[in-house]
C-alpha cells in the first residue's frame, strides 16, 4: 500500500468510533467544527501525499549516504517505531516552542472542542514548515524512506483514538502510553497544563524530559488556544498565526528582529488594525 493512503485506509475505523462517540456524547460535538475538522483533514492528506510525491526521491538520494543499512525485520520494526516516537516527541515539543513550526500545528488546537473529529484537525501547511525535517535522522541512520513514512502514518493512527472525553484514566496503561487522559492535559489552556505531554503514543519521553503534567480530578479542563480561533472556515483556521507573523513582521526592525519572529515561542495577540479615516 502506498504511504500516503494508510490514513486513508484507516478512516472507516475512525469514523466508526466517531459514530459510536456522537450517539451517546452528542453534547461534545459541534456540527461546523466537525465539517471543519473533516474538510482540514481532507486537505491535509492532499498536501502531504503531494509533498511525499515530490521529495521521496530526495529522501532516496540521501538514503543512499546512509551510517547503515538496515534489514526489514520485525526487531528492527519495533526499533524503529520507537526512534520515530522519540522524533515526534521533539517535532511536537518544538511545533509549541518555535513560531515557524507552531503556525501549522496551532491550527490543531484551535477547537474549543475534544472529540474523535479533533484529531482530523490538521493544517496543509505542514509540509511547508518541514515536519519532514525531524524524520530525516532515520533514513540517515539506514532505514527505507517507505518505512519511515509508514511508520509515521501509523504513529498518527494510534493518536486518534486519544483524542475523546469519554475515556477514563486506564490504570498501569498511563505509566508508558500517551492515553485520553495524558492528551487532554495537552489540549487545554488551564494554567500548568500548557505545552505538556507531547507524546505521541509513548509517555515516557515527557516524563525523562520534565514536560509531563497528570490530569487532575479537580480541574475542568478548558481546550482551545491563548487567542481564541472561533471560526469555523478551514481558510481562515490555517491562516490565523500566518496572519499575525505578518503583523509582527511588520512591527519589528531589521532583519535580525524579522527572523527572530520566525523561531521564538509564539505570540498570540493580535493588533488589529484600525479601519477609522484619518
Amino acid at each position: 500500500m502506498a504511504v500516503e493512503l494508510i490514513l486513508l485506509a484507516l478512516s472507516p475505523i475512525f469514523l466508526l468510533f466517531i459514530g459510536l462517540e456522537i450517539l451517546k456524547y452528542k453534547h461534545f460535538y459541534d456540527l461546523k467544527d466537525s465539517v471543519a475538522n473533516i474538510v482540514l483533514a481532507l486537505t491535509h492528506q492532499a498536501t502531504d501525499a503531494l509533498a511525499l510525491l515530490l521529495l521521496m526521491p530526495v529522501f532516496y538520494w540521501l538514503h543512499q549516504y546512509a551510517f547503515f543499512e538496515i534489514s526489514f525485520s520485525f526487531i528492527n520494526l519495533v526499533i524503529a517505531f520507537v526512534i520515530q516516537d522519540f522524533l515526534y516527541y521533539w517535532f511536537h515539543r518544538a511545533s509549541h516552542h518555535i513560531q515557524w513550526f507552531w503556525a501549522a500545528h496551532v491550527v490543531h488546537h484551535s477547537s474549543k472542542k475534544m472529540n474523535f473529529t479533533t484529531a482530523f484537525r490538521q493544517s496543509f501547511f505542514y509540509p511547508l514548515v518541514g515536519m519532514w525535517l525531524f524524520w530525516l535522522p532515520m533514513i540517515l541512520i539506514g532505514y527505507d524512506p517507505k518505512l519511515v513514512f509508514a511508520v509515521v502514518a501509523i504513529n498518527l493512527g494510534f493518536q486518534f483514538f486519544v483524542h475523546t472525553q469519554v475515556v477514563n484514566k486506564l490504570g498501569c496503561l498511563e505509566l508508558i502510553f500517551n492515553t485520553p487522559s495524558h492528551h487532554r492535559v495537552h489540549h487545554a489552556v488551564n494554567q500548568g497544563y500548557i505545552d505538556k505531554n507531547f507524546a505521541g503514543v509513548l509517555i515516557i519521553w515527557d516524563k525523562l524530559f520534565g514536560t509531563y503534567a497528570q490530569e487532575q480530578a479537580n480541574v475542568t479542563i478548558r481546550y482551545g488556544i491563548i487567542g481564541a480561533c472561533d471560526s469555523t472556515n478551514p481558510w481562515a483556521i490555517c491562516m490565523q498565526q500566518w496572519r499575525l507573523i505578518g503583523q509582527q513582521l511588520q512591527q519589528e526592525k531589521g532583519v535580525h528582529n524579522k527572523l527572530k519572529v520566525f523561531i521564538r515561542y509564539p505570540r498570540h495577540e493580535i493588533k488589529e488594525t484600525s479601519t477609522d479615516a484619518s
